[in-house]
């Protein structure tokens, strides 16, 4: 039996090897991911296709779980990605929820927020009381 702990680190594993169908082979077809740093991804197809984009743009990119909380239908994780942009090694640290559904991953909730122009200079600040934030209507 694949504990979502599993499927996690699978899904990591598939992130780093930049495959779009191995990404989107861990997500229901309705699956969405929240992100604090860009507008929320819908489809398992559309996750696969972004997968692509983000490992192509941090070069030699690999992610990391580091730790795993979970019970029968969400986990929690803390997890690092590695890579490079212009020249510089990097790491950027964050921590996500996780949902799941007939033992696909069905949501991602990430809550990190970094400056894309500088990956290697940790997270910012998130606005949590701004209006109008990304995600501010969630029910």
């Amino acid at each position: 039996m694949t504990t979502h702990e599993d499927r996690i680190r699978s899904y990591f594993a598939a992130c780093s090897s930049g495959s779009k169908d191995k990404v989107a082979s861990h997500f229901t077809e309705d699956a969405v991911i929240y992100d604090t740093n860009h507008a929320p991804i819908v489809s398992a197809e559309n996750i696969g296709n972004f997968w692509v984009q983000i490992h192509a743009k941090w070069i030699g990119a690999n992610w990391v779980v580091e730790r795993v909380v979970e019970d029968e239908e969400s986990a929690a994780i803390e997890w690092r990605m590695d890579g490079e942009h212009q020249g510089n090694n990097f790491e950027v640290r964050g921590s996500e929820h996780y949902q799941f559904r007939d033992s696909l991953i069905a949501e991602i909730r990430q809550y990190w927020t970094f400056d894309t122009s500088s990956p290697g200079g940790g997270l910012i600040d998130y606005p949590y009381g701004q209006s109008n934030r990304l995600g501010s209507d969630d029910v």
